[in-house]
Formats: C-alpha cells, structure tokens, sequence
C-alpha cells in the first residue's frame, strides 16, 4: 500500500510531486546557484546569498502568485531530487507554460524527468481545464527534448530569446482524450 506524502499533489510511476516546503530551500538553493543547471535555462545563476534567497522563498510560498505554481518532485524513498512548474497562465486562452529542474545528477537519463513532467500535465488538465501546456527548451538541449516526446509534446515551432534559440513544444487536452477513447 503507498502511503500519502504529505502536500501531495499527484503521483507518477516514479514520483511524487508535492507542495513546496520551507525545508526545500536548501537544495533548490544549490540547484539555482549551479551555473550548469542554470545553462539548461539559458539563464545566470543566482548570485545572493543564502539568506536573502530563503527570505524569497519564504515569501513565495507565503503569498503564492495566482500566475505561477511551483510543486517539487520527490522519488519513492521521498528525496527531493528537482521541481517543476506551471507560469504563463492565461485563463481566457486556457493554457500555461511548464519547466523543470532535476537537481539531482544521479537521476538525469532514469525517467524521472519524465515521469515528472508527465504526471504534472495530466494535474493541470485535471484541476484547472485548460486545453494546452507549452514548454520552450534550448535547441541544443536533445535530451530534454526526446523526454519531453516520451511525455506525449509535439515540435510546435521556434523562439528565439537572448541570443539563444528554443524549440516550442506543446501538448494539447484534447490529445489525452484522444488516447482514451
């Protein structure tokens, strides 16, 4: 029998997402400061402090935007291993864009990332009706791709932002009903 964790907002095969905790600030304090990770977000590590990046995250999950949820992914011995997000809402177009951060190097290339970002787009089809989720992730960023394929997003098109290129991928509702029927 599996056990509830606590906060737990879906279930995948192999991970639990789950509401974000003050005691999460550690490790995605030192997911955000490493400057590979932050190159998978075409992005610059965080610079701040320790402290100041807690007093942030405390505020985050005291005032939650109404644009923005961010839940952290646990493995099945219920170790923090990355986060993902849903950003961008827009309510009249029904649909947001969805990130992820597996922080943990030993889980890359296991499913998890998988797992993850699919069990996070079935939640957001279940709970808020929306009719489609977009992701951008960098042109060069293969893996990421091929996984986000395994998850059921199709190649929608290209960005271009800051002098890099992202492949625009999307997964439509009406794709999952597709396969049930």
């Amino acid at each position: 029998m599996t056990t509830t964790v606590e906060g737990e907002v879906a279930r995948g095969e192999r991970v639990v997402l789950r509401e974000k905790r003050l005691t999460d600030a550690p490790s995605d304090y030192g997911w955000r400061t490493d400057a590979e990770l932050a190159r998978f977000d075409a992005a610059r590590p965080f610079a701040a402090a320790y402290d100041d990046y807690v007093s942030l995250f405390r505020d985050e999950l005291r005032y939650p935007s109404p644009y923005r949820r961010s839940f952290a992914i646990e493995d099945a011995d219920g170790r923090h291993i990355g986060n993902v997000m849903y950003y961008n809402i827009d309510a009249v177009r029904r649909e947001a864009e969805i990130g992820i951060t597996v922080g943990e190097r030993e889980y890359w290339s296991k499913g998890y990332g998988t797992d993850a970002v699919r069990t996070l787009v079935q939640h957001i089809f279940r709970v808020t009706g929306f009719r489609r989720i977009y992701l951008k992730t960098l042109d060069w960023n293969v893996r990421a791709q091929r996984s986000f394929e395994k998850a059921g997003f199709r190649s929608a098109g290209r960005s271009r932002r800051g002098g890099n290129t992202f492949i625009v991928m999307e997964f439509m509702a009406a794709w999952s009903r597709e396969e049930q029927i």
